[in-house]
């Protein structure tokens, strides 16, 4: 960890540069703090402003000096203030360090540490925010103040995990792009203004997760213009058109994964996805569309689409056994989901054991315990319904204690007060 942080440090150890600025104001940035739920430390009563009064060698301090200035101005005196002490006798002050040492240091803190040490001075605050110590962040579940996402954003995160929270205005102080390129706001509280004030300075994202928001068409459009976009989870949202749907689809031809489920869609917003949706796609969940995903809408999805690998139709009750000529144009399907599509019958599904890729199919609600048990000896190389939930596009799969996000562990986590 230490050689990988020292690589991305300029070699000059008294010019250590960051895009990242931050005005240090002991009272604003300790408010700030405590809206993150992360303890402050208390000032020290000499108020040392260059290193941390518990790692000075412990020495009397000398008396404090008065110099009169003139003999007609006896009221007016120079108080000098103590000393710190430089150097220690048997060791090396904090202060003689490079930066380079003190970063490699800092980059084995935990977040709610490395954001105390930020207070001690204004040099180790410009440190603590150097953008080689914020590649990952994970805020998962917190309750974000205004301000908080717009002072720790820009500072070069890069993998962003922050589902379930609460997230206040950003306050952004800059205008320029973000580098985040992996984020997860699945889930938040968050207003439509303040996600598109997020969005709006997002151009290099990869993987993006939006479930269960509600979105607008700005927000949509905002997404269109990360071209790199590879893994899309709109799971669940509403409030965008079928316009904007087909601008973004159109935009992010480099698609790989996306999930479109149990959006608040009509069946114009199917078509659009269905015609618009990048010929690149592996994986793509289509699921909760009851009446207004159709049969032809298949047929256009898999001469589009030739390359899926996972294709997820369920709830769509109007698809029957006439659309599995389709599923065999596609040579590389692997993974099939057709859960609660009512018209097809168990004694159908047979003929899905021809596909000759396919490993997996899950078919909960349309085939009863004693039929699934048959069906699986007809078919003894298949899985069949051995997952109850779909991963494409999803940042986390698996159990709650996994904090990865799409593969990528995050650094810095708040951790709670307890523990």
């Amino acid at each position: 960890v230490c050689r990988k942080h020292l690589q991305e440090i300029p070699s000059s150890s008294s010019n250590v540069s960051t895009s990242f600025t931050w005005d240090w104001d002991s009272s604003k940035t300790s408010e700030f703090l405590s809206g993150m739920g992360v303890s402050v430390l208390k000032k020290d009563k000499l108020g040392n402003e260059n290193t941390p009064q518990d790692l000075l060698v412990s020495s009397p301090c000398p008396p404090q000096k008065r110099q009169k200035v003139k003999e007609k101005e006896r009221d007016f005196v120079i108080v000098r203030r103590p000393r710190l002490l430089r150097e220690a006798e048997s060791g090396v002050s904090w202060d003689t360090l490079p930066d380079e040492l003190l970063l490699a240091i800092f980059a084995y803190l935990p977040l709610n540490d490395l954001l105390k040490v930020s207070l001690i001075c204004k040099r180790w605050h410009c440190l603590s925010f150097d953008e080689s110590l914020w590649q990952t962040l994970d805020l998962t579940g917190r309750n974000l103040l205004p301000g908080v996402i717009g002072q720790l954003l820009p500072a070069g995160v890069t993998v962003f995990r922050c589902p379930r929270s609460c997230i206040g205005n950003p306050l952004f102080k800059t205008s320029k792009p973000l580098r985040v390129q992996h984020m997860d706001l699945s889930n938040c509280t968050v207003s439509v203004a303040d996600l598109q004030s997020i969005l709006c300075l997002c151009e290099r994202l990869q993987n993006l997760s939006l479930e269960g928001l509600v979105l607008s068409d700005d927000i949509i459009k905002s997404i269109a213009k990360n071209l790199s976009l590879m893994r899309l989870n709109l799971c669940g949202c509403s409030g965008f058109s079928a316009e904007a749907l087909e601008l973004m689809l159109s935009s992010c031809s480099m698609l790989e994964e996306l999930n479109l489920s149990w959006c608040d869609f009509t069946a114009t917003h199917v078509k659009a996805a269905v015609n618009h949706v990048t010929s690149k796609v592996t994986q793509l969940n289509l699921s909760g569309y009851r009446q207004n995903l159709q049969i032809p809408d298949v047929k256009t999805l898999v001469e589009r689409c030739p390359f899926l690998v996972h294709l997820d139709l369920s709830d769509s009750v109007m698809l029957k056994p006439e659309c599995f000529q389709y599923f065999h144009q596609l040579i590389f399907l692997q993974h099939l989901c057709l859960s609660r599509c009512y018209q097809i019958s168990p004694a159908a599904l047979v003929e899905l054991g021809k596909i000759p890729t396919l490993k997996t199919l899950q078919v909960f609600g349309i085939v009863t315990d004693s039929s699934l048990q048959l069906l699986k000896e007809t078919l003894p190389d298949m899985k069949i319904n051995c997952s109850h939930f779909t991963s494409i596009a999803r940042p986390t799969v698996g159990s709650k204690k996994n904090h990865e996000i799409w593969g990528i562990k995050c650094r810095l986590t708040l951790r709670n007060p307890s523990g």
